[in-house]
């Protein structure tokens, strides 16, 4: 079994920064590829930036070059900055992982993710 903990989430002001983090633990191979998502109330989940094992990275225009997002391949753990913060930028945001749990047999996890409010 393979879990995500993601911590970093909380209330920030506008024009804040925010840093989350997101752990993968368990039983696996490898992670390919890591990303950040968020979901405001009432509309659908979106891809905020994602990175590939071998450091690849792609922004959501909403958020681009406003955060930056990184990863510890040694420690399993990816990161998300967030600099500029608006309060449209209010979600929960979540990570998600793509795993090799055994030879050839990928899997797909998903964080609960913490939620994070920008306001005053």
């Amino acid at each position: 079994q393979v879990q995500l903990v993601e911590s970093g989430g909380g209330l920030v002001q506008p024009g804040g920064s925010l840093r989350l983090s997101c752990a993968a633990s368990g039983s696996f191979l490898t992670i390919n590829s890591m990303g950040w998502h968020r979901q405001a109330p009432g509309k659908q989940r979106e891809l905020v930036a994602g990175i590939k094992r071998g450091g690849d990275t792609n922004y959501a225009d909403s958020l681009k070059g406003r955060c930056n997002i990184s990863r510890d391949n040694a420690k399993n753990t990816v990161y998300l900055q967030m600099n500029s913060l608006k309060p449209k930028d209010t979600a929960v945001y979540s990570c998600s992982a793509a795993v090799e749990t055994l030879p050839n047999r990928h899997l797909e996890v998903w964080g609960q993710g913490p939620l994070v409010t920008v306001s005053s």
